[in-house]
């Protein structure tokens, strides 16, 4: 007890104090952008992912000890598929060019360039200085609806002389090998404009830009235009901001939220199978999977109400409902290539589980009884696979979960049974809300009930001196995924398992090992594990890990985005993540779960430092709203406006829960 009470104050010390342990490289910014202000803290490299419908860009990027620039662009053409054509057949190629080296200030080529600021913000700028007189800003991004990467390099002449500046006409081409693609040989090309010779007086500017394309035999994007190209990524990134806005009085929170919102909704591709989120990280596009896309991201979509997400995630319930089968054998764990081939190499993870989870929620929240009766059909058979694949325990069988295979699961484990749980709960729901037989959906609370037992006589354990769960029979090890009842309201065993996910044999430095004792971090079970933290109403010791993790994600050395693993993958920014600490926010803190097509109920989890918290412009229940909680004489005020319209104003019981009828 005692070493958990000194490993407790120390971590706290650790995200409060940024001389112990955590030093913040970066800082936000008046407009919500974060900057790295390069110092003597070097040398320093990072990378990050970033996406439009036709491309994915890794910009693996850094200052070196002389303050020079790093940069190489690993670029992604989702679309341009290689063979075999399997899910990572994505055509990729890096390019570590830098034109600025080709540049000649009065008739001499640069000598030295200084970086002084790279600025994040949807877009990565970088600030430097060429040879003392010139000053240089780069703008980097990908398009948002061509096969392009765009790079935007404005000059300024900051010295007191007239100066002449050259700048090179690129125009390199690249035919890749026809019988390497499934569409033939494709051309990668970078090429530049506004080019040429330039008299450039005292403080003024001229600017020529980079793009780097992709393109199948018969199309053409040589004349996009750059500046257009510039504007409607910033047209994307205003419209994420203006919706499902969160406040507190904590800066990190707010701007982690708003960052998240970027890489959990620019991660889509137009394929030839209809929208596509896809997780990235230079291995999984034009493809969908039962976990990522199902579960994590697409029931988080309705609510921040973008409308190419939730097409996105309509797409895949509809491509997955292509395998329900009168046999009930299992569904593939994901749909690959456009969505021509599907993956099932670690059998079933649970697949059914996911889907039926995330789909039932997704169409609740939706509030469109045309969708919902549409996906009803595939989540009944989804329900159905689970009941008949239920042990002799009661609880739900299955090959693998969704780390399939790097960590034991045994044939029946804890995460699996949990999802199935909340989907039969979600299912009632949506079954009363589609005026369904009440013998059915009265099955189906039954079920749950029957269900939530069985979870606790199978599960429930004593493990390493904590009332916790074992994640399936003859697991003795601690491991992360126990935090997953908490998130379905299976609060039995709270206590004891939030002292084990918070004691020394599992959280670490990144968050929650995988496994006690072991190196390896994902951070998909954090994010969870956060989530249920602070919905069973733990939140001061859950806000002290989230203001944590949050920070170093945000403003540490690796940013600005939750990741997936380490070491697999090396911190790769895998969409469906960020989407996942969105929903910390919207699930954890203010509690929202579906119950209806224009209803849900709220558990507000306001924290004891807080005197408010909100969110503004929350789509759902085919309405926008806000909701604000804010403290009030000894109680919490919950106020929810619609239209300018207040559709409830009363004072609640923190961590009670509230139903709301829109």
């Amino acid at each position: 007890d005692m070493l958990k009470i000194i490993f407790y104050g120390l971590l706290i010390l650790y995200h409060s104090n940024p001389a112990f342990g955590q030093s913040d490289r970066w800082k936000i910014k008046e407009n919500g952008s974060i900057s790295w202000l390069v110092n003597d803290r070097l040398p320093h490299k990072d990378h990050i992912e970033t996406s439009g419908k036709y491309i994915s860009a890794v910009i693996r990027y850094g200052v070196n000890t002389d303050h020079s620039l790093f940069l190489q662009r690993d670029l992604v053409w989702p679309m341009m598929r290689t063979i075999p054509n399997n899910t990572h057949a994505s055509l990729t190629r890096s390019f570590t060019l830098d034109p600025v080296k080709l540049i000649a200030v009065n008739k001499r080529l640069i000598q030295k360039e200084k970086i002084n600021e790279i600025i994040l913000d949807g877009k990565m700028t970088i600030h430097s200085t060429l040879d003392d007189h010139v000053k240089l800003e780069r703008i980097l991004s990908p398009s948002t609806d061509t096969p392009v990467f765009c790079e935007k390099y404005t000059l300024t002449n900051i010295s007191a002389k007239v100066i002449k500046i050259e700048i090179p006409n690129l125009n390199i081409i690249t035919q890749t090998n026809a019988e390497e693609g499934i569409y033939g040989s494709y051309t990668l090309s970078v090429k530049s404009a506004g080019f040429g010779s330039k008299i450039l007086p005292p403080n003024t500017s001229t600017a020529f830009y980079v793009n780097y394309t992709g393109e199948k035999k018969g199309e053409h994007f040589e004349s996009i235009d750059h500046e257009k190209e510039i504007y409607k990524r910033d047209q994307f990134l205003n419209f994420l901001k203006q919706n499902l806005i969160f406040e507190s009085p904590d800066t990190i929170l707010n701007q982690a939220f708003a960052f998240a919102k970027i890489r959990a909704s620019e991660s889509i591709f137009e394929t030839k199978g209809g929208p596509m989120h896809g997780p990235g990280g230079l291995s999984y596009y034009a493809a969908i999977w039962a976990n990522d896309q199902a579960e994590y991201i697409n029931p988080f979509f309705p609510y921040l109400g973008y409308e190419y997400g939730i097409s996105s995630a309509l797409n895949a319930y509809r491509h997955f409902a292509g395998f329900m089968n009168p046999d009930y054998k299992p569904i593939p764990s994901s749909i690959i290539a456009e969505g021509t081939d599907i993956w099932n190499g670690a059998g079933d993870r649970g697949d059914a589980a996911m889907i039926a989870y995330g789909a039932a929620r997704f169409a609740l929240s939706q509030g469109n009884k045309e969708i919902a009766l549409e996906l009803w059909p595939f989540i009944e058979w989804c329900l159905e696979f689970n009941r008949r694949k239920l042990n002799l325990s009661g609880v739900v069988a299955s090959d693998s979960d969704e780390l399939e295979g790097r960590f034991p699961a045994g044939n029946a484990n804890l995460c699996t049974s949990s999802l199935y749980y909340d989907a039969l709960i979600s299912s009632a729901h949506l079954g009363k809300a589609l005026n369904l037989p009440k013998k059915k959906i009265n099955d189906y609370v039954s079920a749950a009930k029957k269900l939530k037992n069985n979870i606790e006589k199978y599960f429930g354990y004593h493990m390493s001196g904590y009332d916790t769960y074992r994640y399936f029979a003859g697991n003795d090890t601690l491991r992360a995924w126990i935090c997953i009842p908490l998130t379905v309201n299976i609060m039995e065993r709270k206590k004891g398992t939030i002292d084990a996910l918070f004691s020394p044999e599992l959280w670490t430095e990144d968050g929650l090992a995988s496994q006690a004792g072991d190196k390896t971090f994902w951070d998909r079970s954090t994010l969870y594990a956060l989530r249920g933290v602070i919905s069973a109403g733990d939140t001061r010791r859950g806000l002290d890990y989230l203001k944590y993790y949050s920070r170093r994600r945000l403003l540490g050395d690796h940013v600005p985005y939750p990741v997936e693993a380490f070491p697999e993958g090396n911190q790769r920014h895998l969409s469906a993540e960020s989407g996942l600490y969105c929903r910390i926010f919207t699930e954890g803190f203010f509690g929202i779960r579906p119950e209806g097509l224009n209803a849900f109920s709220l558990t507000p989890q306001l924290p004891e430092d807080w005197d408010f918290m909100r969110l503004k412009n929350v789509h759902g229940y085919g309405k926008k709203f806000d909701i604000t909680v804010h403290k009030e004489a000894g109680k919490i005020r919950l106020t929810i406006v619609s239209n300018t319209a207040v559709i409830f104003d009363t004072t609640v019981e923190n961590g009670k829960a509230v139903s709301i009828h829109l």
